[in-house]
């Protein structure tokens, strides 16, 4: 593991932590830690913005019997490595999760993406045919306004972060109430926001440079919708999930299946965008049907 101060306080049972070091030479590219828990074909699960690979605490434990389960902390995020001068655009975090599949030698994956996850499993899909199975997009991140969607308080944080001088400055301005209802924002049932979650990603924040990768990560999304150019490359089966109450509107939703008119399609009644935290049990069976 890199030397951080911070160290998770989450327990998932049956995983372990792991670290990839970065490549010689790559200047700008930091150790990766991921989650793995398990026997069986490879599961590699990509989290949302904001969050980390305990953000699939409870569908880990219900899918590491059919599965080798592998949770990645993207690039910057979670406890990966921050690296001063790092890019966060779609592509360098593509680059993580290709890193994490090629590094480990994974094949026959399935790749269960939430959120930005969602986006990054299919453009990974699209670039690595030859070891993607099947793709479980969640929510795909990859609409204009995106978490800003979630409510007022997320349009007026969210712009306060992007906005020019001030932004990095309320970057590093956090409090618990914000997060917490900002989060619940994406949420139909907002029980299913766990305080010792929020307690989690609010130490990850308070990782010296964080912010930082925060601001990025927000500044992103131009390239998380530019990324859907790449859907119709994908070989693999896809099924594209979606919350009723997602932040997507149909239209956004009808314009993804347009992109993959083969794709299978399934809507969760009443829940939001945050899926594997209020309706694990729903990407269960998805998984478990298909294993």
């Amino acid at each position: 593991m890199p030397h951080h101060e911070t160290r998770p306080t989450i327990r998932i049972p049956g995983t372990t932590s792991h670290t990839i070091a970065p490549r010689a030479g790559r200047r700008h590219e930091g150790a990766l830690r991921y989650l793995r828990a398990g026997t069986g074909a490879p599961l590699v699960l990509l989290h949302t913005v904001r969050t980390q690979a305990e953000h699939f605490r409870s569908l880990i434990p219900s899918v590491s019997d059919r599965y080798t389960v592998y949770a990645l902390d993207l690039p910057g995020m979670g406890y990966s490595e921050i690296v001063p001068g790092a890019s966060y655009d779609e592509p360098a975090m593509r680059a993580g999760v290709e890193r994490l599949l090629t590094e480990l030698d994974l094949r026959d994956v399935t790749l269960v993406g939430e959120s930005m996850g969602a986006v990054l499993a299919l453009t990974t899909a699209a670039d690595l045919p030859e070891r993607v199975r099947r793709v479980v997009a969640v929510n795909t991140y990859d609409f204009r306004g995106g978490i800003a969607r979630s409510g007022l308080l997320a349009r007026l944080v969210v712009g306060g972060v992007l906005a020019p001088g001030v932004g990095p400055v309320i970057a590093r301005v956090e409090p618990k109430s914000a997060l917490t209802k900002i989060l619940q924002g994406g949420l139909g049932d907002k029980s299913a926001l766990r305080e010792d979650y929020v307690d989690e990603l609010l130490r990850v924040g308070g990782r010296p440079g964080y912010p930082t990768v925060a601001r990025a990560v927000y500044q992103s999304l131009p390239s998380l919708i530019a990324a859907r150019s790449r859907y119709p490359e994908v070989e693999a089966p896809v099924h594209l999930v979606y919350g009723e109450k997602d932040w997507s509107r149909p239209a956004d939703r009808r314009a993804d299946r347009e992109l993959l008119p083969a794709a299978e399609f399934t809507q969760v009644r009443g829940a939001g965008h945050f899926i594997a935290l209020e309706r694990p049990d729903v990407l269960a069976g998805l998984l478990a049907s298909a294993a």
